[in-house]
């Protein structure tokens, strides 16, 4: 891990866990209604349960919140992950009615919660690049 990921790793880290904790005991309404809205973006995702699909989502950002809090995951790794979790919550604010305006890219006042999540994907990507960038910096001094 480059030491300058570290505090954007606990930001982030503290963040997702925080989230995926506070969704672990959803049920009934609340997981319906967070079951309906990604089955609106992914609907393969309708043959989970609403209770299960909270339980898994939940498991997922509770598993890289503490990923992205363990300096020993690497950053690569860890940015693969906010890059899957950024994605999905960008197609979610893409194809969900509502959150953005009309044939625009700009949120609504529904959709800025959503868009706003576009700093996951961001941080994904720029750790996946730093980490590979650092790394092939690394393999060319060995060599020589």
């Amino acid at each position: 891990m480059n030491l300058s990921h570290l505090p954007l790793r606990v930001a982030l880290g503290a963040y997702i866990l925080n989230s995926g904790v506070s969704k672990w005991t959803l049920e009934g309404q609340a997981a319906e209604g967070l079951h309906g809205m990604a089955v609106g973006a992914v609907p393969p995702l309708k043959r989970f349960n609403p209770g299960a699909f909270a339980r898994l989502l939940a498991g997922t950002e509770i598993t890289l919140g503490a990923a992205l809090l363990l300096p020993v995951i690497p950053s690569a790794l860890v940015g693969a992950g906010l890059v899957g979790l950024g994605g999905g919550l960008m197609r979610l604010y893409w194809v969900t009615p509502g959150l953005r305006r009309p044939n625009d890219f700009r949120p609504t006042e529904q959709g800025t919660g959503i868009a706003k999540d576009s700093w996951l994907l961001g941080a994904g990507l720029t750790m996946i690049l730093d980490d590979v960038v650092h790394r092939g910096h690394r393999m060319r001094r060995r060599r020589r």
